[in-house]
């Protein structure tokens, strides 16, 4: 096994520091428990440092404006990863216990990916496109588009795959020449200290460019939403939190990005081999015990199969089971921590008192660590608590439906439009109804849409904007015309 990398640290202004009092928080392991290392509870005074060094940086260094400099410094920190990236791994199944088949996806390999196509994407952008001769009001006028950084950003992240949400934000604000203060979550702040420590000691960005700060308190770390000097939030985590930053920039008209909740649904046409789809989408909410947004969580199936599709998905779940993320073939781990246990458990008592029951699971695990029992519902509808709201842990909430019309109302009878697949014999008439479904990605009979180049966001109150792709990397620019005489 790789060894843990050194102490967590912030980055502010280029260096390598401890919160400014000196205090500290423990790293728990969410597997047994125990504490792995402490993360600095980073101060007022650190995050007023933080940002104060991303607005000069942005104002007086040539960061901004020097493509090539930016370049050269993001493909030094993507190779310094690939260079560390057993120790990283090890890193994020300790601190976020993530099982380790999902370092070839969202916990490591995409990610790092995705850094090396933002740089290549910043290589060859346009910045700057030519309209042509016009003569508005008979003025002949040559018009040029000009696409420049947006200035500083504020990067807020979570803690359930943190690497890819920390990368999917500062490598797309970097490359178009933003600075960027990371803020992470306190559940998960090594894995975000480790970008910074690498930033610091393998790559030649310059002081202020980059910062990291990992301050405990949630007041402490509310100025990045408010400062005036902050010109751009960008938020990736739970709906409610969403709002209240959307909220806090409002004064200051900063440009907002959310990236929020979900609660997605995987239909079953009813030509569809429903045991696939049902063991598939079982499968898929047992992924880190069911803590992604863009997870399939509720499955709907033709009325007349539904009871094969229960037990498929019960079936499916207790094959897998809950494991040491250490260890190979694990793919459901434990949740993030105690509070999140006791979050999801309580939803098993919603489940009884709105009539549902368990198919397989419904408790947690007594033993050290987080652990939820994989859990598949059954006999409730869409208007319950359970399929309205998301939940964050290996719960699967089974429904019918009476044709495809009702399949896709049932999907779009949620505040959420995130993510959700469809399945069918016929390939046309699946495409048919994810046409129909309001979410801002689909998976047709099996396709994968997550891809450094593939845009990811969501619909209605799943967020705003687009992370990935040219579409994420667009998000960090302002738009400028410029008219001369021609």
């Amino acid at each position: 096994m790789s060894a843990l990398p050194p102490a967590a640290q912030q980055l502010i202004d280029g260096k390598l520091v401890a919160a400014s009092d000196g205090s500290s928080y423990p790293i728990l392991n969410p597997a047994n428990g125990e504490e792995i290392g402490r993360a600095p509870d980073g101060t007022a005074a650190d995050v007023e440092t933080a940002i104060a060094a991303a607005r000069r940086a942005f104002d007086e260094s040539t960061w901004s404006t020097d493509r090539e400099l930016r370049v050269r410094c993001l493909r030094q920190l993507h190779q310094a990863l690939l260079d560390n990236a057993d120790d990283f791994r090890a890193l994020t199944t300790a601190e976020v216990g993530m099982p380790g088949f999902m370092m070839m996806a969202a916990g490591f390999d995409v990610p790092v990916e995705s850094l090396k196509w933002v740089t290549d994407l910043a290589e060859t952008y346009e910045f700057e496109t030519d309209l042509g001769v016009a003569a508005p009001m008979g003025i002949p006028s040559r018009r040029t588009v000009r696409r420049e950084p947006i200035g500083v950003v504020a990067a807020i992240t979570p803690w359930n795959v943190p690497t890819q949400i920390n990368l999917a934000k500062i490598g797309p604000a970097l490359a178009a020449g933003c600075t960027v203060v990371l803020k992470p979550a306190p559940d998960t702040p090594w894995v975000a200290a480790e970008l910074g420590r690498l930033a610091a000691e393998h790559t030649d960005i310059p002081a202020g460019v980059f910062n990291v700060v990992t301050p405990r308190s949630n007041d402490v770390a509310s100025v990045l939403s408010t400062d005036p000097r902050v010109d751009m939030v960008s938020f990736t985590g739970s709906t409610s939190v969403g709002k209240a930053i959307m909220a806090a920039a409002a004064p200051t008209l900063k440009r907002v990005f959310l990236e929020l909740g979900g609660k997605s649904a995987a239909i079953a046409l009813d030509d569809a081999d429903v045991a696939a789809v049902a063991g598939g989408t079982a499968f898929a909410a047992c992924i880190h015990a069911g803590q992604g947004c863009a997870l399939t969580t509720r499955l709907i199936v033709p009325r007349a199969k539904y009871d094969e599709a229960v037990r498929v998905a019960a079936a499916t779940m207790e094959s897998i089971g809950a494991q040491d993320p250490a260890d190979p073939g694990t793919i459901c781990g434990p949740v993030i921590s105690p509070l999140q246990r006791e979050r999801v458990a309580a939803y098993f008592d919603i489940a009884l008192a709105e009539g549902g029951t368990f198919a397989t699971g419904g408790a947690v695990i007594d033993q050290p660590g987080n652990w939820i029992q994989p859990t598949v519902v059954a006999g409730l509808d869409n208007s319950s608590r359970l399929a309205q709201e998301e939940i964050f842990g290996p719960v699967l909430v089974v429904i019918p439906h009476d044709g495809d019309d009702d399949a896709v109302r049932i999907a779009n009878d949620s505040a959420y439009g995130l993510s959700g697949s469809v399945d069918s014999a016929d390939l046309g008439r699946a495409k048919a109804v994810a046409a129909r479904i309001r979410t801002g990605t689909l998976a047709v009979n099996g396709g994968v849409w997550f891809s450094p180049d593939a845009p990811f966001g969501g619909y209605k109150q799943s967020g705003l904007g687009r992370e990935m792709g040219v579409a994420g990397f667009e998000e960090y620019l302002e738009t400028k015309t410029i008219a001369e005489p021609a």
